[in-house]
This record gives structure tokens, C-alpha cells and sequence, in this order.
């Protein structure tokens, strides 16, 4: 049997949602949901798994979308803060996993100064879940003994990853948010050291209905970049990239990939 923690009134629980599929949900996301009075979820997390909440809770959006929606950070630990102080049970529902890349560090942070009690429920990270369910084994024997995540955004600085560093530190990347800065980026890995014709994936809404797996590489991924529809994106890159577009077709329960015609 198994038994969750109360989730009493006037604390806040952060919980990943996992890369999509309501089915990668965890017991305790799940329980989360179907108890909290009132949450407050990120843009990628979709609507089959907001709809999991009761008819009563409270839904909020406080997510954040490369050239749409954004909520400022510091609104959204506020709101986190005056909703618990209400006595409500508040929940912080985010794709992924709360701490990878969804700022759940800075939220916690923010409660613990203002003495809010909170709880982290991890979730299945896209940059593992959403490989694996695309047949990307982002290590593998021979192939890749390395792996590095990394965001493809400039920080509030202007500050960028060495990309350049990077491609030569591991053999495989796992870049979340990259797809504007893509262009950019494989020009770095290229002058790096990685070659043009290495393989690069481009995953769309993974492990939804709606997924959409790309093939190509390194040297051709900022044109097929523009043209792909807008969709929540992962980037692969490495041989483990190829291993997926050889494995493809065993995917019975997905839409077949897409090897580029450039790639």
C-alpha cells in the first residue's frame, strides 16, 4: 500500500510532471494533483494532465514560452507565497522535473525565506524521458559514456554555454531550449571540434499525441530548424542521435521519424 505525506493547508508542494504522457507521471504528482486546492502550472505542462485536478481546483497559469507567455519569476514566488498564506494547498505543477531548468531551486528558495513549509516531488526530466521514449539511449556502450544537459538560452547576463567546450567535453548533449539559438550553436560545436555531419535530433512535444521526432545534423540543424512547426523542442546530439534514427522504426506506438532530406 501505498502512503503519501498530508499535504496540509498553507504549504506548497513543487512537482514535476514528466515529459507529457500523463501515463509518466509518478503516484505522487498524481496524488498532488488530485488533492491541491489550487495550482499553478507552467505552459508545458499539457491539458490531459491538468485535467487529472478536481472540477473545485483552482487552475493558474504561470508559465513561460520562448516569444509568448511569460510570467515573471518573482510574481510567481509571490503568488506561491500570498496562496499559501491563505491556508490553501498549493501546488507548483512543472514539466520535467522541478529542478532541471524549472527554476524550482529559486521557488524554494523563496519559501523558505518567508517560512512557507513545501515539499519537491521529482518528476521524469524530457532530457531523459523524452530520449528514452524516442529510442535515443543518451549513453551507450562504446558510443557515448558521457552526457551533458545544458540550456540553449543566453542567461540575464547575456551570458551563454561554451558551446565550443562542450562538444568536446561529451558525447552526448541534451539541449533544452535551443532550437531559436540553434544556428549558433552547432557554428560552436563545429569550431569546437564536432563534425558538420554528426547526428542531431530535434523532439517535438514528446511522448504526446502530437510528437514529432526529426533527423538530421549538426551542419543542416538551423535550416531544418526553420521549418518545423512551433512545439515544445529537445535537441539531441551525438551518435546516440543516429542509434534513434535506427531504431525508428521499431516505434510501432509513434508517428514515424523524420530523417531530413539535408541530413
Amino acid at each position: 500500500m501505498i502512503r503519501h505525506p498530508a499535504f496540509a493547508p498553507g504549504s506548497v508542494w513543487l512537482a514535476g510532471a514528466g515529459p507529457g504522457d500523463p501515463a509518466l507521471l509518478t503516484l505522487a504528482a498524481l496524488h498532488a494533483i488530485e488533492t491541491a486546492d489550487v495550482i499553478l502550472h507552467d505552459a508545458l505542462v499539457p491539458a490531459e494532465i491538468l485535467a487529472l485536478a478536481p472540477a473545485t481546483t483552482r487552475l493558474v497559469p504561470a508559465g513561460k514560452r520562448a516569444g509568448g507567455i511569460h510570467t515573471p519569476q518573482l510574481s510567481i514566488n509571490e503568488d506561491l507565497i500570498a496562496l499559501a498564506r491563505q491556508e490553501l494547498r498549493v501546488l507548483r505543477l512543472k514539466g520535467g522535473d522541478p529542478f532541471v531548468f524549472g527554476r524550482g531551486g529559486e521557488e524554494c528558495l523563496a519559501l523558505a525565506a518567508a517560512s512557507i513549509p513545501f515539499r519537491v516531488i521529482p518528476g521524469i526530466s524530457a532530457g531523459i524521458g523524452a530520449a528514452s521514449a524516442a529510442h535515443m539511449p543518451i549513453t551507450h556502450r562504446g558510443v557515448a559514456r558521457s552526457v551533458v544537459f545544458a540550456t540553449g538560452e543566453a542567461g540575464p547576463a547575456g551570458g551563454e554555454v561554451d558551446f565550443a567546450a562542450l562538444g568536446r567535453a561529451a558525447d552526448t548533449l541534451v539541449l533544452y531550449m535551443a532550437r531559436q539559438n540553434i544556428g549558433r550553436i552547432a557554428a560552436a560545436l563545429i569550431a569546437g571540434g564536432r563534425s558538420p555531419t554528426d547526428p542531431l535530433a530535434f523532439l517535438l512535444d514528446a511522448t504526446t499525441p502530437r510528437e514529432r521526432v526529426v533527423h538530421t545534423t549538426i551542419g543542416a540543424a538551423a535550416a531544418i530548424a526553420a521549418t518545423l512547426p512551433p512545439a515544445a523542442t529537445l535537441v539531441i546530439v551525438g551518435p546516440v542521435a543516429g542509434i534513434g534514427a535506427m531504431l525508428a522504426p521499431h516505434r510501432p506506438e509513434a508517428e514515424p521519424s523524420i530523417r531530413s532530406a539535408q541530413g
